[in-house]
């Protein structure tokens, strides 16, 4: 019995170690997104600086795995036995969690998930024992479950969602009152004061106030912290702005650098002081619990209460080492990390573009709100004080072309305040031993500097809205899952023995794998279409055509192969190779959308000699999004004719069929080549070979209205058969249009 405990808690850090990988690619986010988002480095100086911040952090949190070991439910009522199942329960739901979390780029909070976890196998583990005590009834699940606490972690947790949204706000309108969008010149005057409130605020909450949760700072070294807090502060605010200054008139190193960098470095470490006790946690708890099974001489499992788990323990500091080590090593390895961190910035970000989210009704509704809101508030103003304030809050043109082209996504003001915020708050939850959400109150604190600094504009305040909306409702839907997962898992582990406990193990592994595989795929094809459809440097007019060109004819053959394998598959009623083009469909339409979504960004760049092709731009992504449109309205009644086991389509269609076919990809090749080579000498061929398609299609509808009257052909496939040939027709006219769109754009280099 004693081995099989052993092996247990071997599982445990093991499961640890994967949570720990899973946790921190979910939790990244919170730490990174803001000096990405700015751009104030390359991204190894800010993923160093991050992990320096995580490894100095995992020092701090030895006060925080209190929670996992008497948080949410009273360890002295329960067995060796029972606690042995719980812990194994929240683990092995918190790796599958995460990691499916992870996987679709879903920022979620690893604070709730423990918690709820802990909560559900609990309560399961705790109704199998008042089932079995004919004294008791379900009433008494109070016994088991520390339910004040629980509360009160909950209540924090949703608190500071709404603190952090707030003053985040509060704090980015001050900010961008004083300093404005242009604050070069402002920050000569009150840059070295920002930066050193800011970094003088950040060494409080985390130095000072979080140096009761070291290991490594004795008792006495705190004790002085606590004495001397005011003499501490008032030198680290005077030096910090002196230092600022001094970097800034001797060797013009850019404040808000600095403050950034120091901010990612305390929100990381922070981070780890408040959220490594959910990696780790639940497994050194299930260790204590080992070494008192041990001390107890290694008798019945089934009798050996848990009292010891409620005393006060310090945690090895080797352990929460180890753990700040492999967090480190996810931080580099992670690309999970860099999708969650992409939704953040998304939402957040100051310009326009391709939205992540649709809008919904209660989007528009806020939105409508909120602008009559807004305009009855500023009716209280005078008009010189609006004024004054649209001023501040202006974003001059410059500053947009020079953001587009750092791919920046806000300003280092706002990257400062995003940091600052976070970390004070999370700090300070964690002084009070209160595992707040740091994904919750970084998120939030990124919405509310966004709002507050006019990033939500009319033309995407809906889109984004639906995203915080979305991303909050998945928060809930966590603590949902994550209760009734660990409950099923608790259940069938208490059921099942080692046998349960085996394949559960099996089955996160295959997970966590299959994932994987899903997210590296997902991954590659998110990147190739970022590197040729979402942006691009536009160094003159010939770099446009040349990109253009590229884009538009490998969009044209992979529509031409399309409508190929669409035929075939009809034909022989391939469902899987029809579900195959659908899917190919579909990123045709999600490349051809980002091209329209990107074309302001694009305009953006040209040059003054050669806004005269702009129109011609245009009109070529519009043609390429009709172009699109008509694939899906081929391959997606293509796919439901055969889906719903419909009649397929005569020998005399499928033919007919594979006759246009064959001309489309003729066309197809014959206009590739003209646009690849920028020579339209050749376009009235085509256009007459584009005349006797048309001329063959209107044939072939002749011949089918005639089979549909003599009824030799089923409803449903005649119906295809003849919205599949007025697509391939409008497909056809959108082609032809966007070639001529593409000789005109090519005329405006050579004119």
């Amino acid at each position: 019995m004693e081995n099989l405990y052993l092996i247990l808690v071997i599982v445990l850090f093991a499961l640890a170690i994967s949570d720990l990988v899973v946790g921190v690619s979910n939790d990244a986010v919170n730490f990174l997104n803001s000096a990405i988002g700015a751009r104030v480095a390359s991204f190894r100086t800010i993923m160093i600086v991050a992990a320096l911040g995580v490894l100095v952090g995992a020092t701090f949190s030895s006060g925080m795995m209190e929670v996992a070991r008497k948080g949410i439910f009273h360890p002295d009522a329960f067995f060796f036995s029972e606690i042995i199942i719980i812990f194994l329960a929240v683990m092995i739901t918190d790796v599958i969690l995460l990691d499916l979390f992870n996987t679709f780029g879903f920022p979620t909070s690893t604070t709730v998930s423990i918690v709820f976890e802990l909560l559900g196998s609990a309560v399961a583990v705790a109704i199998f024992k008042v089932a079995a005590n004919a004294e008791q009834t379900i009433a008494d699940l109070g016994l088991y479950i520390n339910s004040d606490k629980a509360l009160a972690i909950i209540s924090g947790i949703l608190l500071s969602v709404v603190i952090a949204f707030m003053v985040g706000a509060l704090i980015q309108y001050l900010s961008r009152l004083v300093f404005s969008f242009n604050y070069k010149k402002p920050l000569k005057y009150f840059g070295s004061v920002f930066g050193g409130l800011a970094i003088a605020s950040i060494t409080y909450f985390i130095v000072i106030k979080g140096a009761k949760g070291s290991s490594l700072i004795s008792e006495d070294k705190v004790s002085w912290i606590m004495a001397n807090t005011w003499m501490l502060m008032v030198a680290s605010l005077l030096g910090w702005t002196i230092l600022l200054q001094l970097l800034h008139s001797l060797f013009r190193v850019e404040i808000l650098k600095i403050v950034v960098l120091v901010g990612t470095f305390a929100l990381a470490m922070a981070f780890a002081g408040n959220d490594l006790v959910n990696f780790i946690g639940v497994p050194l708890a299930g260790y204590e619990s080992y070494k008192a099974y041990l001390a107890s001489g290694a008798g019945d499992p089934d009798s050996l209460l848990m009292a010891m788990l409620k005393e006060p323990i310090k945690t090895n500091p080797w352990f929460l080492l180890a753990a700040g080590l492999v967090m480190v090593a996810t931080l580099w390895t992670s690309r999970k990390a860099r999708s969650v961190v992409e939704t953040t910035i998304d939402l957040s970000r100051q310009d326009e573009g391709m939205e992540r989210f649709q809008s919904s009704p209660a989007s528009r509704f806020l939105v409508r709100a909120a602008l009559s809101l807004s305009a009855s508030i500023q009716t209280l103003f005078p008009a010189r004080t609006r004024r004054f304030i649209d001023r501040q809050f202006h974003r001059p043109e410059e500053i947009m072309v020079y953001e587009h082209r750092n791919r920046m996504s806000f300003d280092m003001i706002r990257a400062s305040v995003n940091l600052v915020v976070a970390s004070i708050l999370i700090a300070f939850g964690t002084s009070l031993k209160l595992p707040l959400s740091t994904t919750y109150v970084t998120f939030m604190v990124a919405m509310g500097t966004s709002l507050a600094d006019r990033a939500w504009g009319r033309e995407s305040a809906v889109y984004r809205i639906t995203g915080v909306i979305s991303v909050i409702g998945g928060w809930f839907l966590t603590a949902i899952i994550a209760f009734t997962a660990s409950f099923l898992v608790a259940t069938l582990i208490y059921w099942g023995g080692t046998l349960a406990i085996a394949l559960l193990i099996f089955a996160a592994v295959f997970i966590v794998l299959r994932t994987h595989i899903i997210h590296r795929r997902r991954a590659q094809e998110a990147e190739e279409d970022r590197l040729n459809y979402e942006y691009f440097e536009l160094k003159g007019l010939n770099d446009l055509i040349d990109n253009t060109v590229e884009k538009v004819t490998a969009i044209l053959s992979q529509n031409a192969r399309m409508v190929h394998r669409t035929i075939h598959a009809l034909a022989n009623e391939d469902l899987r190779e029809l579900r195959e083009v659908r899917k190919e469909v579909h990123s045709l339409n999600r490349r051809s959308k980002k091209m329209k979504d990107n074309v302001n960004k694009t305009i953006i760049q040209f040059k003054d000699d050669f806004l005269e092709a702009g129109p011609f731009y245009v009109q070529v992504v519009d043609y390429l999004r009709e172009i699109a449109h008509c694939a899906t309205y081929i391959a997606e009644p293509a796919y439901k004719h055969i889906d719903n086991n419909h009649k397929g389509l005569t020998k005399a269609q499928e033919d007919e069929l594979d006759m246009v076919g064959r001309l489309v990809f003729q066309i197809t090749d014959a206009m590739n080549l003209a646009m690849q080579e920028k020579r339209f000498d050749q376009l009235e061929d085509i256009i007459l070979q584009q005349t006797h398609i048309l001329a063959e299609i209107a044939a072939l509808r002749k011949k089918q209205v005639k089979r549909i009257k003599d009824e030799k052909a089923s409803s449903k496939s005649s119906l295809l058969y003849l919205d599949l040939l007025a697509e391939v027709k409008n497909l056809l006219l959108y082609s032809l249009n966007l070639m001529k769109s593409m000789r005109d754009l090519v005329n405006c280099a050579r004119d």
